[in-house]
């Protein structure tokens, strides 16, 4: 096998990228999971909700640079995977990239159908839909689903990773390390 090949590994800005989005997948879920642990009313739920949402609205704004550098050349995986594990590879990212773009988004819609503003630091977002409680609890349910399917599909993708480096033995994983 070429060596070369071995090595390729994604654009720096790709591996900050993606590091600094599993980053703030972090602090989001950490964020909402302490807030779940507190006791009603306590202080901190408030400042945990908060970074909750800037964290989202950082996954939800780096997405698109993500998205962008799909566009770019990626290095090959070697040995070349099989044709359906790369089918399944596809949808996966597809989903991961559906949970960036549409979980903040249902924030967002749910805030403003529950007639709350969505600010982002200094700015206010525009609304996307109008104010109807009805339509902020669907919001809401959706906004929660998709996020605790988050959870199986980080995982899964974790997991997908590690599976490759250890069991199959490729450069799945090393083309998304920076070298040593």
């Amino acid at each position: 096998m070429d060596n070369s090949l071995m090595t390729q590994r994604y654009a720096r800005l790709s591996m900050t990228l993606h590091w600094l989005m599993l980053a703030l997948f972090i602090g989001v879920y950490g964020c909402i999971e302490t807030r779940g642990l507190l006791p009603r009313g306590h202080a901190l739920k408030g400042v945990l909700l908060g970074s909750h949402a800037l964290f989202g609205m950082g996954i939800f704004l780096l997405v698109w640079l993500r998205l962008l550098g799909r566009l770019a050349k990626r290095p090959p995986i070697v040995p070349r995977p099989p044709a359906w594990q790369a089918g399944v590879s596809q949808l996966m990212h597809l989903a991961l990239y559906g949970l960036m773009i549409v979980t903040p988004l249902l924030a967002w819609m749910m805030l403003n159908a529950a007639g709350k503003p969505v600010p982002y630091f200094e700015f206010a977002l525009p609304s996307l839909v109008a104010p109807d409680p009805d339509l902020a609890r669907q919001f809401k349910h959706w906004h929660e689903w998709l996020g605790n399917a988050g959870y199986a599909l980080i995982g899964l993708h974790a997991a997908a990773g590690l599976l490759h480096h250890y069991w199959v033995r490729d450069n799945t994983l090393m083309r998304m390390l920076p070298k040593r």
